[in-house]
């Protein structure tokens, strides 16, 4: 393990972190709110830790995957422990466990809170929640790539470990471009949602803070009953049109400007993630019909929650625990499914689901025809046996997580509904579950315990699981030989 270059980039991703909070803390000086200090002392304290953890660059700079894994997830906790700090160092959250989850909640656009009033918090607070959120979409360690000078190629373990999916792929061949490519991209759908925001009359305060959660997916909401604070169509259908974008592998846009449409469209995983909204979305609207009064507004209701659930944005136009059994049961297994990898989504990733089915298929064709020779093909291409392998070594590891954290939230005096959707939310970094957890209400009840296992699920269902894991195996830490 190379500790030093560990430690070397954890610094650049505080000071990162430092220059990020001057923004709320501007905020704050705008309104005249007296949260600006908060906000300012802990950007001073990352960036005093910044410049001694960044002083010499080390003399080894070898990184291999290891220090990948090993980095983002000690940039990812530092990330989070400091920016929990401004709320609770304003006294908005007395608690800094409770801080600690929201912080975490944020960067990990999962959208669970254990705030009662969102409302109560300051213009300078609601804001980083948001900023949070959008850093925390593409990922702080990829931001790094685009903008900062740092280990070479061999960052490309960083992106692995970062972002969402069974695979990565270059978009150029030098990494930082790619780094840059992704953000750009991200930055221009992110500016244009908050203009079509504001020309639906949005104010700008509230458009830019919409449009940072649903860029991230992460669903943070600024009034206490969320989208449903927009009663006109425009804006809800504006949201549930980006929340659906920005669920789509980011690779695809990058096909499409590139004027490769028919290779973007051969894309099977994009594909199958639209086809599960349409249905989804159709199968909900004609069983909540009978709630709305009429087929148009069960459908653009139902479309939104079900953008919002396959996306894990978490946003809500109604309260969906009020819905009928299959329409939850529909949501539920949304949450499974996930957006789609290389996206801001969360979830197992269609891309999974589906070279799970396509392997269901071999199986069975190799039991009806046992001498026949068949391999499973995604996009035209022959799907490598080390892909397949990582996908069941994935699933093997989420079940197991999924029912030791079910499991320790059972030794609370809460519903099994409540826990299994909790878990199911934080682990899928959704937000909203059902019943105790469900879109009116919040996290806060739980006890610190619970607290503690839903943020280590929040953590690891955003880094994919296995960059968490690592940090609890001994060979992590030991030195290169």
């Amino acid at each position: 393990m190379n500790h030093a270059m560990v430690c070397y980039l954890v610094g650049w991703m505080l000071s990162v972190e430092g220059g990020i909070l001057l923004l709320p803390m501007l905020t704050a000086v705008i309104y005249q709110e007296p949260i600006a200090f908060a906000y300012l002392a802990v950007s001073a304290l990352c960036l005093v830790f910044s410049c001694l953890f960044t002083r010499c660059k080390p003399k080894n700079t070898r990184f291999y995957a290891r220090e990948g894994f090993v980095t983002v997830s000690l940039c990812w906790i530092v990330l989070a422990l400091t920016g929990a700090l401004p709320f609770w160092l304003s006294g908005e959250i007395p608690s800094y466990v409770d801080a600690l989850f929201e912080s975490i909640s944020g960067f990990t656009t999962t959208g669970a809170t254990i705030l009662g009033d969102v409302e109560a918090l300051s213009h300078a607070s609601l804001l980083w929640r948001s900023l949070t959120h959008w850093v925390g979409g593409m990922g702080v360690l990829v931001f790094m790539l685009a903008v900062l000078p740092l280990a070479g190629g061999q960052t490309i373990y960083l992106m692995r470990a970062e972002s969402p999916g069974p695979s990565v792929n270059k978009l150029s061949p030098h990494l930082r471009d790619t780094a840059f490519i992704l953000y750009a991209i991200y930055l221009g759908m992110t500016v244009l949602e908050i203009v079509l925001l504001l020309l639906g009359g949005m104010p700008l305060f509230d458009a830019v803070n919409t449009a940072l959660a649903t860029a991230g997916t992460g669903g943070f909401g600024i009034w206490n009953n969320s989208m449903a604070h927009y009663s006109g169509y425009y804006l809800q259908a504006v949201v549930t049109l980006f929340m659906i974008l920005f669920g789509v592998n980011f690779n695809i846009y990058f096909l499409i400007l590139t004027r490769r449409w028919k290779q973007a469209l051969r894309i099977e995983e994009l594909r199958v993630y639209l086809g599960v909204i349409a249905a989804s979305a159709l199968l909900i609207a004609c069983n909540v019909r009978h709630l709305f009064g009429g087929f148009f507004d069960s459908l653009h209701h139902a479309l939104f929650q079900v953008a919002s659930i396959i996306t894990t944005t978490g946003f809500a136009t109604v309260d969906f625990n009020q819905w009928p059994a299959f329409s939850k049961c529909i949501l539920v297994l949304l949450m499974f499914i996930g957006a789609c990898a290389g996206s801001t989504g969360g979830g197992i990733k269609c891309s999974r689901v589906l070279l799970m089915c396509k392997s269901i298929k071999k199986e069975m064709q190799f039991l009806i025809h046992p001498r026949s020779v068949r391999v499973n093909k995604m996009d035209g291409r022959r799907v490598q046996h080390e892909v397949m392998r990582s996908v069941n070594v994935f699933l093997i590891a989420y079940l197991i997580i999924f029912i030791l954290s079910t499991l320790a939230l059972c030794l609370s005096s809460q519903d099994l509904v409540t826990n299994f959707t909790a878990v199911a939310a934080t682990l899928n970094n959704v937000g909203p579950g059902l019943e105790l957890v469900g879109p009116s209400s919040n996290f806060g009840f739980f006890d610190p315990l619970s607290k503690i296992v839903l943020m280590f699920n929040m953590l690891a269902g955003r880094l994919e699981l296995f960059p968490m894991l690592l940090l609890f195996a001994p060979d992590t830490w030991r030195r290169n030989r």
